[in-house]
């Protein structure tokens, strides 16, 4: 009777809001309903009310969860409304903002210093310092010692099968090898050949020698290998240096400061080349890119029986870096395929026919732009896979039976907050990384922020207008399974279709998964009984000692090793350096800044004081300083000359240069012969990790 019936109804307080808001909303939303007659009306229960005391006011803590759910409300009404227009819209902006990628540039070379380096760190601004008042001259007065910056160069590493390398067929197999790589030339667009002689740095009109003791004993071949010391050799009465020319030595007795030679078991080969005008630079990169071609050709060509070489040279680090990138593009298609399944594996979320098809829409596009920017696709696909899942999660939790608006209003009601906040807060942390002081970690951040916003946008936009359109296929589809002639038993292939992974309906029209069920019923139970809590408590334990431990172990600085493919060319040189070659680093350059009176012994004294605090670092050979003023300051001595006359020091520094030239270029003397800067060198050791290079800094 209508009484019992008015008993099953479930009071005005109690009526879920959908119901509510379907009944506001028009009459044009009925069509894409499922009917309700079949609702079991026995499944509401009354919700109890507790009275409020009263005159107690509420406090209100939604201040900005309100008005965001409200306002995501209407926007999924609107998407569940017209999601075709949404859809269409989101893909018209991609096509717009796409078409950019066309004005980005190709050919253009990336300069590694400008990305990662400091901005307006102290080396660049003493550099300038260096380059404003040290002139150089890569065509007459070549010294690598008193470049600022970086010289064109190709390097070959000579590694004996023998014990050593101090054998005359040894040596000239090596100079053999020396005179292919010197007999290398390019032939440029308007066939016209360029060769080494001619990109070379000079010294004195004649190519920088690979090896000084390569090159003295190719003018003598009578000259005794087994009479040369280290890292000084004595020849002609001119002193060759040979650190860092010689490694994994085996000295004996000692003749002055010097070492006698007794074994070598790798040598060094520096084919340096001219780059301070741009012609030049051109043609040098031309000529080393030529080299790094033509290289297995020269040592296959060769027959080389008693060496090992490996080769590297200034371009290396750039064209292997962008080798590398070229090189994981194929990955991307496995790493694509992984995605996808992996999506389609966790399908069981929601009846994903047609998300599954915009999971593989996202992967092509994602792939497209991978083409363009690399790995960063990864990064920010995998965050908009969560939020997508947030939203299929509260998809999942509506009834069947409501309309597609009101389904999606609720949808996007209930995960405004969380998309939203996390999104924003993903957005600010990477544009802090604005601030930072390296190129590469602004592009990076700026990339990654202004990626995640579009994500979202997609994600409340597009990827909504999908799930409006998927839920009309769950109406059709509810709206098969209930006609008598078709019943579920009888339709198992268009149940699987409508309701996949074995989900099912449930008396309020949920979508209902077993995995649902699983983690509900018997890993939530399992999580929480005792034995379940201690075990996750020790594990957490063991993984934060783990974890301080790990940062115990960090290391500083970067292995450019880890920046090659497996196969790059790189790797064994870089390997055999750090085996043989790791004993000799780079001279220091030290730099008077101020004009001082250098003729004033006490203004010296304090010089020579200085330059002795810089050889008692143990990272520094003292037997190896190279300080104009110290040699000066002796010939003075030797030509009867007083070093603490102003005017004889001003009026003889010319003699002095021309006699030392390699002095040239550490003087800087003004017109009104006035010494306004100069600089020596020290020579560090032992300091091929970054550790020891930071710990000899300071």
């Amino acid at each position: 009777d209508s009484e019992s019936e008015s008993e099953l109804e479930p009071p005005d307080a109690a009526r879920p809001a959908s119901q509510e808001a379907s009944e506001q909303r028009p009459s044009t939303e009925q069509e894409d309903r499922p009917s309700l007659e079949d609702k079991d009306l026995s499944l509401w229960e009354p919700e109890i009310q507790t009275p409020r005391a009263a005159g107690r006011r509420r406090c209100h803590t939604d201040c900005l969860e309100a008005p965001l759910s409200s306002a995501f409300g209407c926007l999924g009404w609107a998407v569940g409304a017209h999601p075709w227009f949404f859809l269409l819209a989101a893909m018209m902006l991609t096509a717009a903002l796409g078409s950019g990628l066309i004005y980005l540039p190709k050919d253009k070379e990336e300069d590694l210093e400008q990305q990662y380096t400091p901005i307006g760190g102290p080396a660049k601004a003493e550099r300038r310092f260096v380059q404003a008042h040290f002139t150089t001259n890569d065509s007459y007065r070549f010294s690598a010692a008193r470049r600022s910056t970086e010289v064109s160069f190709a390097s070959i590493l000579v590694v004996a099968n023998a014990a050593s390398l101090l054998e005359e067929d040894t040596f000239t197999e090596v100079s053999r090898l020396d005179d292919a790589v010197q007999s290398v030339s390019v032939e440029e667009v308007n066939g016209t050949q360029i060769p080494y002689t001619q990109v070379c740095a000079k010294y004195k009109n004649v190519c920088v020698p690979p090896n000084p003791l390569l090159n003295a004993w190719q003018q003598n071949r009578t000259l005794d290998l087994r009479n040369v010391t280290f890292p000084i050799f004595d020849y002609e009465d001119h002193p060759i240096y040979l650190g860092g020319f010689f490694g994994g030595n085996a000295l004996g007795k000692r003749m002055g400061r010097n070492q006698l030679l007794l074994q070598t078991k790798a040598l060094r080969l520096l084919y340096y080349l001219k780059t301070e005008r741009l012609e030049d630079k051109l043609r040098s990169k031309q000529w080393l890119a030529h080299f790094l071609n033509q290289f297995n050709n020269i040592k296959n060509g060769l027959n080389l029986k008693n060496i090992k070489v490996v080769h590297f040279t200034s371009l290396s680090r750039q064209l292997e870096f962008e080798a590398t990138s070229k090189t994981v593009i194929p990955l991307f298609h496995l790493a694509y395929v992984l995605i996808i399944l992996f999506k389609k594996f966790l399908a069981f979320w929601f009846s994903l026919f047609f998300l599954f098809t915009n999971s593989l829409i996202f992967a092509i596009y994602s792939f497209l732009f991978a083409i363009y920017f690399g790995f960063i696709c990864f990064f920010f696909t995998g965050i908009g896979v969560d939020d997508m899942f947030i939203m299929i999660s509260a998809w999942q939790k509506t009834s069947l039976m409501e309309g597609i608006r009101e389904r999606m209003s609720h949808v996007y009601s209930k995960v405004a907050v969380s998309i939203t906040i996390t999104t924003v807060t993903n957005i600010l942390a990477f544009y802090t990384g604005v601030m930072s002081s390296f190129r590469s970690v602004r592009y990076f951040c700026i990339y990654t922020g202004t990626t995640l916003f579009f994500c979202y946008i997609y994600n409340i936009t597009c990827f909504g207008a999908f799930m409006a359109l998927d839920g009309k296929r769950e109406v059709v589809c509810l709206r098969w399974l209930k006609k008598p002639e078709t019943p579920d038993q009888k339709c198992p292939s268009l149940k699987k279709f409508c309701f996949p992974f074995g989900s099912v309906v449930d008396e309020q029209g949920t979508d209902v998964h077993p995995m649902n069920v699983f983690f509900r019923d018997y890993f939530g139970p399992f999580l929480t009984n005792t034995q379940s809590k201690v075990f996750v408590v020790v594990l957490y334990i063991l993984y934060l000692v783990s974890s301080i431990y790990g940062c115990f172990q960090v290391q500083e600085g970067l292995d450019l090793r880890n920046l090659a493919s497996d196969d790059s060319y790189i790797t064994p040189y870089f390997n055999v350096e750090e085996e043989y070659f790791s004993d000799y680093g780079p001279r220091v350059m030290v730099v008077i800044t101020k004009s001082i009176d250098y003729w004033d012994k006490e203004v010296r004294q304090k010089l020579e004081k200085c330059m002795i605090d810089f050889e008692k670092n143990s990272y520094v050979d003292a037997n190896l300083t190279e300080f104009w003023l110290r040699a000066y300051v002796q010939y003075m001595k030797g030509n009867g000359q007083d070093p603490n006359d102003k005017n004889a020091f001003i009026n003889g520094i010319s003699g002095f240069v021309n006699y030392f030239p390699t002095f040239m270029y550490d003087i800087n003397i003004s017109s009104s012969n006035e010494i306004i800067s100069s600089r020596g060198f020290v020579q560090t050791m032992h300091v091929s990790s970054s550790t020891s290079k930071k710990i000899m800094l300071f």
